[in-house]
């Protein structure tokens, strides 16, 4: 067992003060800076005990604390400065070591002669498929996952083993259920089956197979109508709450969130993003059978608490059921009465890699003898949801890889490959030779903001054949406005946005999965970001979480923005360095080093700037300031009238160089 870990914990343990990340690793590297010669740390066990890069050593740092086995602590009197310090968690890990190694090792798939020789006497119907395809459509094993890569063909080999059990099995299609996730996947799946010439299978979401149960058996577990609750009705609920609270809708979100947030988001985010949270809490402890509430006696944790029991009785009392219960609801049905649980004899399940304890229960309870998974435990982001990557790792049955990918050009798909070479799975494969990847640095943000515009306007594309991804949606509302400034049609997408106007799509990586376009930007690539150390939702560091690794989840959600692209993938970012999920390796495989993406009218200004400055003797930022350089470049003024909408921009400063900045823009 690989004990890196422990070696950083008991570096932290042994340390005769607190260190910060910068300290902890030149320690741990062996390097001879002057704060570990004056304190003679060189001279403790742990020293130069790790032969990593400072990238290797700054990552092993960031797991640890993001899976809570170390911390950042403030010092007393100094209020930029922190130092790290051990969890319990922590204390216990070096104690009594399990592990962090993330390494799956599923065997390669092989072809054999009599996979072959099927193959050939089902020609007529599987011509068209590759091999890993075929393999998985007519296998006759009771229990397959097939781990399906990004843009692997993952629905086709779904709906086409349907079509399969009954065209060549001749399976009852009303004893065959199909279940996946979405609304979305689910008319898809409908429609290819439609096309196949299949009808009367069961096709549904985890949430609507359990809504039929509970429409069709309402009085066997409820005693009065119960209906699925809609969002005006989640409305109500909140404000009831905070009004039996005593507290104002102001007074709880000022309490709920950081002052990064309340600064950042308008009040209808806020109180979407509260409402949202509170009833995903109560969903989430309702479905591990745990008391509503948080653990904790700041005003924060009793504010959560308090608004989620008040849901919970309210919903019980008038008579509304959420996605939560219709699942719990529907095991207690079948729990009670096991005359009514339909007689299945095959289930397939579509994104396995997402499902939860619950969904795994539901799956049980059903007992098909035939169960056939597909998923990606590549693409397994959501985890802080309660999702458990471990159900389709210690997957029980014969196991097939589809690795041709028909979405990525060959330079994306080695790039994608590299990005989750550690988990250990059979590399994907390309069909596609054309295509290119970038790494783009730029000295700001503001910079890679105006970098990406200038590079959606000159692509020559449909603006439905771009996407922007970024992390978090605060890097997506400041592009938005830029764009918006310069007219290109956009939309910030969220979860369940269904679409497809020719506009240029916005949306945070968890929000795109599943999307494909020919360019796609993944904005803010740096370490602040990938992985993300915070939340926009606070109740997530509330609660405790089922344990899963939050660092290799942001690894695998790196994965899947990089995969989205089709046929050329730009990743910028700005600052020093990028994020280490981008390896030496994988800048060596785009042939040269991050170029550079400096804003040329941006670069003419600040020229400009310097005469000034060295002519009457005043500092560069006093004649005008970066963000307005920025502003101009963004909104290109044609007279000295447009320079009015410029910020920083007075009047007088109009008057003394408006007519030079003009001259500089032609």
């Amino acid at each position: 067992m690989n004990d890196d870990h422990v070696k950083v914990l008991k570096a932290i343990d042994e340390m005769p003060f607190g260190v910060g990340k910068k300290l902890l690793v030149d320690y741990l590297s062996g390097s001879d800076n002057d704060s570990i010669k004056r304190n003679k740390l060189f001279k403790l066990p742990g020293y130069a005990s790790l032969a990593y890069s400072e990238d290797e050593l700054n990552m092993l740092i960031d797991k640890l604390l993001l899976n809570g086995y170390i911390v950042l602590n403030g010092v007393p009197g100094k209020p930029y400065w922190k130092v790290l310090g051990l969890t319990d968690k922590g204390n216990m890990e070096m104690e009594h070591p399990n592990g962090l190694d993330a390494k799956y090792d599923l065997k390669e798939t092989t072809i054999t002669d009599k996979d072959k020789q099927a193959f050939k006497v089902l020609d007529r119907f599987l011509g068209r498929y590759n091999e890993y395809q075929k393999k998985a459509i007519i296998s006759p094993a009771r229990q397959v996952l097939c781990i399906a890569g990004a843009g692997s063909g993952k629905t086709t080999v779904l709906t086409k083993r349907i079509e399969f059990l009954i065209k060549y099995r001749s399976v009852d299609p009303g004893r065959i259920l199909a279940i996946t996730f979405t609304r979305k996947a689910r008319q898809e799946m409908l429609a290819r089956l439609i096309e196949y010439g299949v009808r009367g299978v069961s096709v549904e979401t985890f949430n609507s197979f359990s809504e039929k149960m509970l429409r069709i058996h309402n009085d066997k577990i409820y005693d009065r109508d119960v209906r699925v609750i809609g969002y005006k009705d989640k409305i109500n609920i909140i404000r009831k709450a905070l009004r039996h609270l005593k507290i104002s809708v102001e007074r709880a979100m000022s309490i709920y969130f950081p002052y990064s947030q309340l600064r950042s988001k308008s009040d209808e985010e806020l109180f979407s993003i509260f409402l949202n949270d509170m009833f995903f809490l109560r969903d989430y402890l309702k479905s591990k059978d745990m008391n509503i509430g948080v653990n904790g006696d700041g005003q924060a944790d009793r504010l959560v608490s308090n608004v989620a029991q008040f849901i919970e009785e309210y919903m019980n009392s008038h008579g509304f059921r959420d996605f939560s219960d219709q699942l719990m609801d529907t095991l207690g049905l079948f729990d009670k009465h096991k005359d009514v649980i339909p007689d299945y004899e095959h289930i397939l399940i579509d994104e396995y890699q997402d499902v939860n304890s619950s969904q795994i229960r539901l799956i049980d309870v059903l007992n098909a003898e035939n169960v056939f998974a597909v998923g990606d435990p590549r693409q397994s982001i959501f985890g802080w949801r309660g999702s458990d990557i471990g159900y389709i790792l210690k997957f029980k049955g014969e196991k097939i890889s589809l690795v041709n990918n028909y979405r990525s050009s060959r330079k994306i798909v080695d790039f994608m490959n590299m990005s989750v070479k550690s988990m250990g799975l059979q590399d994907l494969e390309s069909v596609r030779d054309e295509g290119e990847v970038r790494l783009i640095k730029y000295n700001s943000e503001d910079e890679e903001y105006q970098g990406v515009i200038n590079s959606v306007l000159s692509s020559g594309l449909k603006g439905s054949d771009i996407f922007i991804l970024a992390r978090t949606n605060r890097q997506l509302k400041k592009l938005s406005e830029l764009m918006t400034a310069k007219g290109i049609l956009h939309k910030l997408r969220n979860e369940g946005d269904e679409e497809t106007r020719d506009v240029v799509t916005l949306s945070t990586v968890h929000a795109i999965k599943g999307m494909e376009a020919k360019l796609v930007f993944v904005i803010g690539c740096t370490r602040n970001n990938f992985p993300c150390k915070g939340s926009e939702h606070p109740v997530v560091d509330m609660i405790d979480v089922d344990e899963y690794d939050k660092a290799e989840e942001e690894k695998r959600l790196f994965y899947v923005a990089v995969s989205r692209a089709m046929d050329s993938l730009k990743l910028s970012y700005s600052g020093k360095s990028h994020t280490y999920y981008i390896t030496d390796a994988m800048v060596e495989s785009l042939g040269k080093k991050p170029v550079s993406g400096g804003n040329k009218v941006v670069d003419r200004l600040k020229e400009w700037r310097s005469g000034v400055a060295a002519r009457t003797g005043l500092p560069a930022y006093m004649i005008l300031h970066d963000k307005t350089l920025i502003d101009i470049s963004v909104k290109m003024p044609m007279d000295l009238e447009d320079l009015r909408g410029i910020n920083g921009l007075g009047p007088e400063k109009i008057m003394k160089y408006g007519e030079d900045i003009l001259d500089v823009m032609s």
